[in-house]
């Protein structure tokens, strides 16, 4: 593991951000949320980071016991990175400063990369505990080419990359407009009048998805 400066102080805070307070760990963390993601993959999704930063930061999190690689059946040289079980811990703390920075985004940033596998994250940031309607149904997202599903069952929220196989309503979007209505920079009645937003299904479903993820 790289020799790290440390904050000289006996406190968890200071303790975490010695782990993961660099510049793109979050971000590589981040992707290993959506799913286990190969090194080319990572590089991919991270336009900026550079190879060498980017085995760097892998080194330091598996090293840390955040990260851990398995080979790619098949691959005998391929590996892929997962978060370990430790890893997965920080998924609540980064859903929660990821809907925080969404009040902060402006026009200017859409001019930088978008993905639609962040929107699967970004609806479990949105996700308001409070407001799980009292049904069991099922929403379904199209956003550009991915599809994910949130699960709403016995006052419990899932979710998962995928269709769904019976959807309550299905909203299809592109990725940047997504970002929008998330960031509230659009609301969702404006987005579904201008045409960028398409929702088919239960009216009163779509109450209770925008209330799920405080849009209402």
């Amino acid at each position: 593991m790289t020799k790290k400066r440390d904050y000289g102080q006996f406190c968890g805070l200071a303790s975490a951000m010695t782990v993961i307070g660099e510049r793109w760990t979050l971000l590589v963390i981040r992707e290993l949320l959506i799913g286990p993601t190969r090194f080319n993959e990572l590089a991919e999704n991270l336009p900026g980071i550079g190879p060498n930063l980017l085995s760097e930061r892998l080194r330091n999190l598996t090293a840390a016991g955040v990260v851990e690689h398995a080979p790619v059946p098949g691959d005998g040289r391929g590996r892929v990175y997962r978060l370990t079980a430790v890893g997965e811990e920080l998924r609540g703390p980064v859903l929660e400063l990821a809907r925080w920075g969404l009040q902060f985004l402006t026009d200017a940033d859409a001019a930088g990369a978008t993905r639609a596998a962040w929107g699967f994250l970004a609806v479990q940031a949105m996700t308001d505990q409070a407001n799980i309607p009292a049904v069991d149904e099922e929403y379904e997202f199209r956003v550009d080419e991915e599809v994910f599903t949130i699960h709403v069952a016995d006052g419990a929220v899932r979710f998962h990359r995928g269709p769904s196989a019976h959807p309550a309503i299905v909203i299809n979007s592109d990725s940047e407009m997504f970002v929008r209505i998330g960031a509230r920079m659009i609301s969702p009645f404006d987005a579904i009048v201008t045409g960028a937003v398409k929702i088919e299904g239960d009216p009163e479903a779509v109450h209770r998805c925008t209330r799920l993820l405080q849009l209402a």
